[in-house]
């Protein structure tokens, strides 16, 4: 047959289709240019070039990356390190890749972290303030920057300017009861008070809440709370007292919707949580509508969009305005004038401004005739916060705000995502199904999304939260706040109260789904501390899952995975011990925690339970039968790793005689004190004293894997953390104390 393949018609010599297909295929002297074609760099150029409109939703990240790195480095050397090393990568990306686009853009992503990195090392270096160095009983005169009410709480936080008084930091924050808190007590008032100031607490254990990293950012030397009378020695001015305006509104709204719905329409008006219970804000965390009472990007979208309709409308009424002017421009411009003013008026927080900065962005877009709602949008709004407030990456504000953003923007992208839920002719019933399956839909990836930030900053995370949020949020849009702003109106010529029972009643609905939802059984889970790269593969993942396009984006479930499987892996800790010693929390086989001290008080209660990921109350260490305790100390024996654990952990200042403690501690793997231990005291694994703690804060132990974590570990030696060096400098640190630290490392 002519048209036979053979190895001759591989090279051109048969006839007919096929063999010609066969030589264009299998020619020898095209086999290096089609391996060349497949280089994987050759891949990423192209795969570079189709993303191209999406390198620039990666400049925020650079710069997070950096300021990542300053925060965990937390040592100028390994600082200098990292900017250096940045500045190698950059320059080997622009001498050997000029002509790539893989080599720019490593080249940028280099030089970004790098500035990431100087730039909240230079906000910490211009924000420093003297702090506190220990507990203080002054009597001192301060100028009031800033009130805010705690009215669930049964007081009134003061945020003060000292000036230049010797034994008080220039910036403090002071709690005033209820009862002693004067109406004259206003923003720029001149007072004086006498107070007991204490530095900013450190976390109490590794991966609790670190208050001195955020009072350090903020200029606050010291908290305290006031001790007697409050002098008025000057009044504020009433001209340009903002905050006075504010609490009026607030105050305004709790009297005409008193209990839990004032509190919380107080909180949509004007941004005051204080009035909130805690049972009611457990209840709103719980069921994952926490993000109702911090206003963000849903409370100034609602305000946008209803003043954005309204203007528009009213205008159109008029054809001599219609037909003159652009009416889609006018509105916008009101509904900018509108963020704004909602933003000054809730207090200016980062959430706010960023939600403010994102509508003015999308306000724009309209103005301009362009896409409004977009990721470039959300990264121009990450790269503002991060550029004036770097500090924010770090906060669970931040990271909540712009995953539960990015990850709604990103799901509508996606072309199946959006052919499903656009608009279209067909029958109001089969609508209003697409529009609940859409909330769902949206919920449950903003669930998914937000869950391992939960998880990291609060160690617990609601699961029915994409149900709740299906009635939630519609309640809250287009039903709560209207009604609320249609109140406020109508009260200027008195006629608001029939809106106002119903706004009432709505926001009881909402409160109602709260408790409901967060009754359910298994409606929080819990998890002990999580490792940070766990926590930051998570992050990578779901960003690469978001922020590009093409197929390759799954690649972004490699991190994910591997970030779970760490998450899954990790075991909890046997031993927790607070920064001071006092406390200490031992887990048991069935994952119970039993308290050393049985008058812990509820905030270290909670926090230790937290850290731990349990639920429910504590149990006295008494009451286990493995443990031995009188007044003074408390003795448990642990089996774990093969092996049994004889625990020691004082409970009381009275005095030991020092055979007696000297024979105990022998008789001990570890020993848990609040005191100085002495030299005689040599335990036979670990001396947890009063002198280490200093050293290296609280401290979780796994006696199954023999790991031990410390404060110091997670958050490192920055400038706010007030860890001891040695004996802090007196002298050269004791045996024992060398001996605790080797272990330890």
């Amino acid at each position: 047959m002519r048209d036979r393949v053979s190895p001759k018609s591989a090279r051109g010599t048969g006839s007919g289709p096929i063999a010609v297909a066969l030589s264009m295929l299998f020619d020898p002297r095209q086999l290096p240019e089609y391996w060349q074609d497949r280089q994987p760099l050759e891949k990423l150029e192209i795969w570079l070039e189709r993303e191209r409109d999406q390198l620039a939703l990666w400049v925020p990240v650079a710069l997070g990356c950096g300021i990542a790195a300053w925060f965990r480095l937390a040592n100028p050397a390994w600082w200098l390190a990292f900017v250096s090393l940045c500045g190698a990568v950059a320059l080997f990306a622009i001498t050997a890749g000029r002509q790539r686009r893989a080599g720019r853009a490593l080249f940028y992503f280099a030089l970004l972290a790098a500035i990431g990195c100087a730039l909240i090392w230079y906000r910490s270096w211009s924000v420093a303030a003297p702090v506190l160095e220990r507990p203080v009983v002054t009597t001192f005169n301060a100028e009031i920057e800033h009130v805010e009410p705690l009215l669930a709480r049964n007081m009134v936080r003061l945020t003060l300017r000292t000036g230049d008084h010797p034994e008080v930091p220039p910036r403090v924050r002071v709690n005033v009861p209820l009862e002693k808190a004067d109406a004259d007590l206003q923003d720029g008032a001149l007072i004086q008070l006498r107070a007991r100031l204490m530095p900013p607490a450190m976390p109490a254990l590794p991966g609790a809440y670190d208050f001195a990293e955020r009072a350090w950012f903020q200029g606050l030397g010291a908290t305290g709370q006031t001790l007697g009378e409050i002098k008025i020695l000057r009044k504020a001015d009433p001209v340009f007292a903002l905050a006075r305006y504010r609490q009026r509104l607030s105050d305004h709204v709790r009297s005409r919707m008193p209990g839990a719905a004032g509190a919380i329409g107080a909180t949509l008006a004007t941004g005051d949580r204080g009035a909130i219970a805690e049972a009611d804000a457990e209840a709103m965390r719980r069921s994952g509508l926490a993000h109702l009472l911090s206003i963000s990007g849903l409370h100034v979208t609602a305000v946008v969009g209803a003043v954005y309709l309204l203007v528009l409308r009213l205008l159109a009424l008029s054809q001599v305005l219609a037909l003159r002017f652009r009416l889609p421009v006018v509105a916008a411009a009101c509904a900018a004038l509108a963020a704004l003013s909602y933003t000054l008026l809730t207090g200016a927080e980062v959430p706010t401004i960023r939600a403010c900065v994102a509508a003015l962005l999308v306000l724009v877009a309209l103005m301009m005739g362009r896409s409004a709602i977009t990721l470039r949008m959300v990264a121009a709004g990450a790269l503002f916060v991060l550029i004036f407030w770097p500090e924010s990456l770090v906060g669970p504000s931040f990271q909540l705000s712009f995953a539960a953003v990015t990850a709604i923007i990103a799901l509508h992208d996606h072309p199946r995502i959006k052919a499903l839920f656009m608009l279209r002719e067909e029958p109001w019933l089969r609508r209003a199904g697409r529009f609940i399956l859409s909330l769902f839909v949206t919920g449950l990836v903003v669930e998914i999304a937000l869950m391992p930030i939960a998880l990291y900053h609060f160690h617990k995370a609601g699961l029915y939260g994409a149900l709740a949020n299906i009635i939630a949020i519609p309640l809250t849009t287009f039903l709560i706040m209207p009604l609320e702003a249609l109140a406020l109106l109508l009260d200027g010529v008195g006629l608001g109260a029939p809106v106002w029972w119903l706004c009432e009643q709505a926001l009881a609905g909402l409160i109602g789904l709260a408790h409901f939802v967060a009754s359910r059984p298994g409606a929080v889970t819990m998890l002990p501390t999580m490792p940070v790269p766990a926590f930051a593969l998570l992050l990578l993942g779901g960003l690469w899952l978001c922020l590009w396009r093409e197929r390759w984006r799954a690649l972004g479930l490699v991190p994910v995975l591997a970030g779970l499987f760490m998450v899954v892996a990790t075991r909890a800790p046997d031993l927790y011990i607070t920064g001071d010693g006092r406390h200490v929390a031992i887990r048991d086989e069935r994952g119970q925690l039993a308290m050393l001290r049985n008058r812990g008080g509820d905030f270290i209660r909670d926090m230790i339970r937290e850290n731990a990921g349990v639920e429910g109350e504590l149990q006295a260490l008494d009451a286990r039968p493995d443990a031995a305790c009188n007044a003074d100390s408390c003795v448990v024996s642990l089996r774990r790793s093969k092996r049994d654990w004889r625990i020691l952990a004082t409970r009381s200042r009275h005095h030991i005689p020092l055979l007696a403690l000297a024979a105990a501690c022998r008789r001990a793997d570890i020993v848990v004190s609040e005191r100085w231990l002495p030299q005689a005291c040599q335990p036979r694994w670990l001396k947890i004293d009063r002198a280490l703690l200093s050293q290296v804060g609280g401290m979780t132990i796994d006696l199954e894997n023999q790991r031990i974590a410390t404060a110091r570990d997670r958050t490192g030696a920055h400038q706010w953390a007030r860890y001891r060096l040695g004996t802090g400098g007196v002298g050269p640190p004791r045996r024992d104390d060398r001996n605790a630290t080797s272990r330890l490392e």
